[in-house]
C-alpha cells in the first residue's frame, strides 16, 4: 500500500509502525507538520498525544515515559533541539531510549525557516553536556523518513541511547510516494530495566547520578563501550563509486543533489561517484575510507564545513590529508544547484580547488 505525503508526515507514519506509544511536542518551522499528524493519527489508533507548553517540557516528558518503558518521542527544529539538549543528556546518562526527530532550519539563532545543515555537530558531538552520543540517522528521501524513525526506535532500545533523525526542511516538507511497511514492529522487552510500578521492575533504578567519583568514571566506560559496540552498525549507500575518479560525499537534502550531479557528469563522460552515510552516528568510517580510497573526494553540504570536517577526520584515519577533501556548500537556507556541484568536481579533477 502506499500513501504520498510528507517527509514530516512520514516520520508520524513510522512511529506508529515503530510502535511508538507516546508523542510529545511543541510546534516549530519546519517541522510543525509532524506534530500535527501526531494529533490526528496517535488517538486515532489508541495512542497518546500531548502538546507540551515549550520543548523543554517535552524532552523531560520523553524522559519520564521512557524510563516507564514506553516508546517515546518528540521533534522540533534547530532552536527547540537547542533547549532539547540538557534533556538529551539526561537521557544518555539515564541510558533511556527515545527518538528525537530534527528538521533543520537556517541558523544560528532564529535564523530562518529554510533548510540547512548547520546543526551536524550538535547531532554526532552530542550537543549538550559530558561523555555521550547518540544515534544519527539520516534521511534522504520521504521514504527513508518513514523507514529511518523505525530504525531509530530499534537502535534506540537496543542501545538504550537517545536516537535522532536529521532531517532538514526540504526533506520535511517535500511529497513523495511512501510505501507502508508490510507490518508492526514487536515492542522491545524493558522489563530489565524499566520501573513500571509492578513488583519485578521494583529494583530497577533510574538515575544519572553518580556522586563516588570511581563509580562516575565506571558509568562512563560503560557507555563508552556501548557507542563502541554500535560502530558494528554503521551503514551506507554507494552509488557509482567502483570506477569513480571524483566522490562526492554528501547526507541528506546534499546528497539529493550530488547524486544528480553524479548523473550528469557521468553523462559528460566525467566518472562521478556518491557516497552517502545513512548512519552518521556510528559513521560508516572503514566504508569511507575503502571508497574514497585513490580518488578525489568533494563534500557537499549546507553548512560551513562541519561535515567535511568530519570526513576529513574519518579519511586521515585512513592515512590521506587534509588537502584530499575539497568542499562546496551553501548556507542560510540557500540550496546548492547541481550546475555549481558539477563545476566544483571538474575544478577538483583540475586541481584547482582547495580543500
Amino acid at each position: 500500500m502506499t500513501k504520498f505525503v510528507k517527509g514530516n508526515e512520514a516520520v508520524i507514519i513510522g512511529a506508529l509502525y515503530a510502535g511508538c506509544d507516546v508523542y510529545f511536542g511543541y510546534p516549530i518551522t519546519p517541522a510543525s507538520e509532524i506534530a500535527h499528524a501526531a494529533a490526528e493519527w496517535f488517538p486515532a489508533v489508541g495512542r497518546d498525544f500531548l502538546q507540551a507548553e515549550c520543548e523543554t517540557a517535552s524532552i523531560n516528558m520523553v524522559y519520564g515515559a521512557a524510563a516507564a518503558g514506553r516508546l517515546a518521542m518528540t521533534a522540533s527544529s534547530g532552536p527547540g533541539i537547542s533547549l532539547m539538549q540538557e534533556g538529551i543528556s539526561y537521557m544518555a546518562g539515564a541510558q533511556l531510549p527515545g527518538v528525537i526527530v530534527n528538521v533543520m532550519r537556517a541558523g544560528p539563532g532564529l535564523g530562518n525557516v529554510f533548510p540547512e545543515q548547520g546543526d551536524y555537530n550538535q547531532a554526532v558531538k552530542g550537543g549538550g553536556h559530558g561523555n555521550y552520543r547518540c544515534v544519527v540517522l539520516a534521511p534522504g528521501n520521504v521514504q527513508e523518513m518513514c523507514d529511518l524513525t523505525i530504525r531509530a526506535f530499534q537502535m534506540s532500545f537496543a542501545h538504550r541511547t537517545p536516537a535522532l533523525v536529521l532531517a532538514d526542511g526540504l526533506l520535511g516538507q517535500m511529497m513523495e510516494t511512501l510505501v507502508l511497511p508490510d507490518r508492526e514492529w514487536p515492542r522491545p522487552d524493558t522489563r530489565a530495566w524499566a520501573v513500571q510500578g509492578t513488583p519485578e521492575t521494583r529494583g530497577n533504578l533510574i538515575t544519572s547520578i553518580f556522586l563516588d567519583v570511581q563509580a562516575q568514571e565506571a558509568h562512563n566506560r560503560r557507555l563508552l563501550a556501548k557507542y563502541t559496540a554500535m560502530d558494528r552498525e554503521a551503514y551506507h549507500e554507494a552509488y557509482l563509486c567502483d570506477d569513480a575518479d571524483v566522490v562526492f560525499v554528501g547526507y541528506g537534502i546534499s546528497s539529493r543533489v550530488a547524486r544528480t550531479a553524479t548523473e550528469a557528469l557521468r553523462a559528460q563522460g566525467v566518472r562521478a561517484g556518491l557516497f552517502r552515510p545513512v548512519s552518521l552516528s556510528p559513521f560508516p568510517t572503514e566504508a569511507l575510507c575503502a571508497v574514497t580510497a585513490g580518488r578525489r573526494v568533494l563534500v557537499v553540504e549546507h553548512s560551513f564545513g562541519q561535515f567535511r570536517d568530519d570526513v576529513q577526520f574519518h579519511l586521515a584515519r585512513d592515512g590521506k590529508r587534509y588537502q584530499e577533501v575539497d568542499l562546496v556548500n551553501r548556507m542560510g537556507g540557500v540550496i546548492v544547484t547541481v550546475d555549481e556541484v558539477v563545476e566544483a568536481a571538474k575544478q577538483c579533477l583540475a586541481g584547482r580547488r582547495a580543500g
